[in-house]
């Protein structure tokens, strides 16, 4: 009887244990990165990329916040607008952070389409609860001066549009230093990754608020 009523209680206490670990990763804010190759970590391993390293600063400065990584190699505002609403349903994040845009401007996408993509990414987010991060981005005059000015001014016009938080150029301090640069003259190198997350870092850090661990407070219970 003493041997049975022992197995049942060891048993009880590792359900409590799987469910109070569940109610905090169920309970734990989200943040969502939505973006290309710039935030897939593209040339380098995932561990070494900005969102990665973002991920280790929240945790190592007390934010329980989890990092979703929902950049894709090559994708433009069309094709992130038309991920957006599952991972939305699916991660329900408190922050978004949009980092979306240069594959269209090297594509030389219309402006107005880029514009109404993010436009609509923003819209989205918003409804599902969540706050917004658009990530400003700049690209080389291959199809002139108008398309590339009006290509930039698209993010601050957004911005203030729909008063959402910005990171002015997210590839500055990088983007003109080609040591920072891989060979394709494009994507960043591992050792450029830190710049970016503190590119990204003072405007995410207003949005953020300290959140306890629920899981360890249950287990001091």
């Amino acid at each position: 009887m003493f041997i049975r009523q022992a197995l049942l209680a060891a048993v009880a206490l590792l359900l409590l244990a799987a469910f109070s670990q569940a109610r905090a990763a169920g309970s734990q804010p989200t943040v969502l990165v939505l973006g290309d190759s710039l935030s897939a970590g593209y040339g380098m391993s995932e561990q070494e990329s900005w969102v990665s390293l973002l991920r280790d600063r929240l945790a190592a400065e007390g934010y329980g916040y989890a990092v979703v990584n929902a950049s894709l190699t090559g994708d433009t505002t069309g094709s992130g607008l038309k991920r957006l609403p599952r991972s939305l349903t699916l991660h329900r994040p408190a922050i978004v952070i949009i980092e979306l845009g240069g594959n269209d401007g090297l594509r030389g996408t219309p402006i107005k389409v880029m514009r109404d993509n993010l436009a609509e990414m923003i819209e989205l987010s918003r409804a599902a609860g969540a706050e917004v991060i658009l990530a400003g981005m700049q690209i080389p005059t291959n199809y002139g001066s108008s398309y590339t000015a009006a290509f930039t001014a698209v993010y601050p016009e957004l911005a203030k549009l729909y008063r959402v938080d910005l990171v002015e150029f997210f590839l500055e301090r990088v983007a003109l230093d080609m040591d920072l640069m891989q060979p394709d003259g494009i994507h960043p190198t591992a050792a450029a990754q830190p710049l970016l997350l503190d590119n990204v870092w003072p405007v995410l850090k207003k949005k953020l608020k300290k959140v306890p661990d629920l899981f360890s407070s249950t287990v001091r219970k």
